[in-house]
């Protein structure tokens, strides 16, 4: 009778791998190995920021300067840049060891069924990609000083998990997803096509950011056993479960108490609500959850609910 062989999780570091020289053979990979490293569930928060960023562009166009095309070459910068963050992170965390103590499916780099080498190329293809496709929008456009803030957002994507002091190791993860997937994206994305800024565009990124930086709660919620033990300090280590579920509830809040403002003088924005569909399913899984696989289904409700948040916001304000 055949026995099936169970495969031992190794550390993505070769340094830590066992057999002869540290080295082990690889195992034989797939696309859609390849795809989940993308972690598809998190692309929806680089969705909801150029849906809002371009539906506030739309709504202060007097002069007409929107650009579909623009609008465009935004979403490929933002899709981008996430998908080049999670392979970065997948690259980084596992070099570090810090996915060795990971609960469910080990990922790429940490699994040893392909090299680290190979996953922090496919990294750098997909920032390489946002970046043509910034330079472009900057070419278009003539605002060369956004070559800075597209360099910054690549350098912020890497020493999230990268470098020897990763700053999403010490509790700081939420203020560079809030900053970064929040007001530099939606507000990005509305300069880049109208060269203004406007209340409602500002109040679409902080609603946005709020959003995003829940879905990393939700994340980082699940993950805090494994990160003590693997020494890294998200700001849901540091504050523990009761404060993580507060924050998360309170950020989810936040952006809804803003849609419900932005209601006031564009009564479509009530149809935001329908996003709670997906939130508040999640928010009642945060604080009853038992198990991870429960804490990831609160992830994926809050991630989709975001792009549904951003659809009803945009038409709002161009209705």
């Amino acid at each position: 009778m055949a026995k099936t062989k169970q495969l031992k999780h190794v550390s993505g570091n070769p340094a830590k791998r066992g057999g002869p020289g540290g080295a082990q053979p690889m195992k034989k990979i797939t696309l859609g190995d390849w795809i989940g490293a993308a972690r598809l569930r998190t692309l929806p928060l680089s969705i909801t920021p150029v849906l809002v960023g371009t539906g506030a562009a739309i709504s202060g166009d007097e002069q007409h300067l929107f650009h579909w095309v623009i609008a465009l070459a935004c979403l490929v910068v933002a899709v981008a840049l996430q998908i080049g963050v999670n392979f970065a992170n997948d690259y980084s965390d596992g070099v570090k060891g810090t996915d060795d103590f990971r609960v469910g499916p080990a990922r790429l780099t940490a699994s040893g069924r392909v090299s680290s080498r190979s996953v922090l190329v496919v990294a750098l293809v997909f920032f390489a990609i946002a970046a043509v496709a910034g330079l472009a929008i900057v070419i278009r456009t003539q605002q060369w000083w956004m070559l800075i803030a597209g360099a910054a957002c690549i350098v912020a994507a890497w020493f999230y998990t990268g470098g020897k002091r990763p700053y999403g190791y010490n509790a700081l993860g939420e203020v560079f997803v809030f900053v970064f997937f929040g007001l530099v994206a939606t507000l990005g994305t509305m300069w880049a096509q109208v060269q203004f800024l406007t209340q409602e565009g500002w109040f679409g990124a902080i609603a946005t950011g709020f959003l995003a930086c829940a879905v990393l709660l939700a994340n980082n919620l699940r993950d805090i056993p494994q990160d003590r033990q693997a020494g890294k300090r998200t700001l849901s280590v540091v504050v523990g479960p009761l404060a993580t579920k507060i924050l998360y509830t309170v950020f989810v809040g936040l952006a809804f108490a803003i849609a419900a403002w932005v209601a006031l003088f564009y009564p479509i924005a009530w149809l935001v609500f329908f996003a709670l569909v997906l939130a508040g399913p999640a928010i009642l899984i945060v604080w009853m959850a038992k198990t991870p696989r429960e804490l990831i289904t609160a992830l994926a409700l809050t991630s989709f609910a975001s792009p549904v948040f951003g659809i009803f916001f945009a038409w709002a304000l161009i209705g």
